[in-house]
């Protein structure tokens, strides 16, 4: 993209399109036409973490529009998803704000990516999507919002989808989208009190397995633990906030946003520069104190010793992650979420896998849900 456009995030670009040049001409050639408009989902942009760089791919001018079920099924003489992407591509200026509206085709081999590509005449390759809210959220999360959200579903959503479908904006709501995006706002008690609790018990099968791999001189595999660690102390960080955790790319730059940051950046940072075990340790320890600290505040179970001990006369320090994890399934209430946490503190489908594939393809959920049933 050109050096000389100035940026502007594209969630506040999409709010401008929306207003400025596609809200007149729905109102033009489809007055009346009742409709919700967003920009959810996937994105940096959604997530308010784009750059410049953003802009050489998928990104710029554009919107979603949900309209009713009716008006997207109608075929005969009534407003369609055709007409409507048709009026579109001929009534949109080829660049707003300096950016193009136009984009190339989906590239096959980059997942579909598309890129602005400045055109001066003709139709315009637009981004002004047009969904049923029912059939974005079954596509997007696999999930049907006629039914009721079970323990199973909140277990198998990634993280990462839930952000997206509640950060972003919506601009205007004839159709509800905000009151069906609230239902997503964050987990429920009990699951919510269980992933907290697999959090814990990741960090109690794992403490003290860093000293004593670099007890035996592997200090490759203790960095290795070491860094589990850290990312599982980050995760438990975004849950004692209640915030959802985004995916790898954009983890440490929300973990920044947390109001934990602060007392616990530095230590996570040392822990994985460190070149000795128990350098390594003594900065996880400090972490982990902060973080107990910040369990005891949350005041979910009794109080609890929040200073590291040595692990069962050997010389490792822990915190003892499965005090923590122990105290927190003893609080669960809801008998379904009881029953999950029975069979194992196996967290939600972000906490046992990285595995992108796994997390970000909604067709997996079916299999992950039996593993909750």
């Amino acid at each position: 993209m050109n050096s000389h456009i100035n940026f502007i995030p594209g969630l506040e670009l999409a709010r401008r399109f929306y207003w400025e040049v596609v809200r007149p001409v729905l109102d033009a050639e489809f007055p009346g036409l009742r409709h919700s408009a967003a920009l959810i989902g996937a994105g940096s942009e959604v997530l308010g973490f784009d750059t410049p760089m953003s802009s050489d791919h998928h990104w710029g001018p554009r919107a979603m529009l949900f309209l009713a079920e009716d008006d997207c099924e109608r075929q005969r003489d009534a407003i369609t998803r055709d007409r409507i992407t048709e009026s579109f591509r001929w009534k949109l200026p080829h660049r707003f704000l300096g950016y193009p509206t136009n984009y190339s085709a989906p590239n096959p081999d980059d997942n579909g990516t598309q890129l602005l590509a400045a055109t001066e005449a003709g139709p315009v390759n637009h981004r002004v999507e047009i969904y049923t809210i029912r059939g974005f959220f079954r596509d997007y999360l696999g999930f049907d919002i006629a039914g009721e959200i079970e323990p199973a579903d909140w277990l198998t959503f990634g993280e990462q989808a839930l952000r997206t479908i509640t950060a972003g904006a919506v601009f205007h709501d004839d159709l509800g989208l905000a009151a069906v995006r609230a239902r997503f706002a964050y987990y429920p008690r009990d699951v919510w009190l269980y992933l907290l609790a697999a959090g814990w018990a990741r960090i109690g099968q794992e403490e003290h397995l860093m000293g004593r791999a670099g007890l035996v001189g592997d200090e490759i595999g203790a960095a290795l633990i070491g860094a589990r660690l850290v990312r599982d102390v980050m995760r438990l960080c975004f849950l004692m906030e209640r915030q959802y955790a985004p995916y790898l790319k954009w983890f440490g730059t929300a973990f920044q946003r947390l109001a934990c940051a602060p007392a616990l950046t530095e230590d996570l940072r040392l822990a994985q520069l460190s070149s000795t075990w128990q350098e390594r340790e003594s900065h996880l320890c400090a972490a982990y104190e902060v973080v107990a600290a910040m369990h005891n505040r949350l005041a979910l179970t009794e109080p609890l010793p929040a200073q590291v001990r040595p692990f069962w006369g050997r010389p490792f320090r822990v915190i003892g992650g499965e005090r923590f994890a122990a105290a927190l399934r003893a609080q669960l209430t809801d008998p379904a979420v009881a029953r999950i946490a029975e069979r194992g503190l196996i967290g939600g489908s972000d906490q046992f896998s990285d595995s992108t594939d796994l997390l970000s393809d909604p067709g997996w959920r079916g299999v992950l849900r039996g593993l909750y049933l």
